[in-house]
């Protein structure tokens, strides 16, 4: 049997990792599993999954059409979390550019939980 391993790096099938957030099945139960599931979102392409797991307060912020340019310019390689802990997640996303240069997406996320339902509100890059 293949394996399909998810987008997220997490050692898990896809269809039992994020694709159950992706499709609206279910919500990541903690600030790690929406983490996953929004690299996995920027992996496919999926800018509504983006939008809809950040904050209704935040959502003005983003524009759609820029989550798609930089998920679709980009080379996602793989993720990494470095600490996840309460409402906080570090991790390094890798990428590459149109041109193919490696890039490291090195960020501290803060999550909120409201209505029992994480959302992402925003981060702070690391150098």
């Amino acid at each position: 049997m293949l394996e399909n391993n998810c987008y997220c790096c997490s050692g898990k099938d896809f269809e039992e990792c994020c694709l159950p957030f992706l499709k609206g099945e279910s919500t990541p139960l903690i600030p790690e599993e929406l983490m996953r599931s929004r690299y996995t979102a920027y992996v496919l392409v999926n800018t509504d999954y983006l939008l809809e797991t950040t904050h209704p307060s935040r959502r003005e912020l983003y524009s759609r059409r820029e989550l798609e340019r930089w998920a679709k310019n980009s080379h996602w390689q793989k993720l990494e979390i470095i600490e996840a802990k309460e409402h906080i997640v570090t991790f390094k996303a890798y990428y590459r550019d149109k041109k193919l240069r490696p890039f490291v997406h090195h960020e501290r996320s803060v999550f909120i939980q409201q209505e029992e339902k994480w959302y992402y509100v925003d981060g702070t890059i690391i150098e």
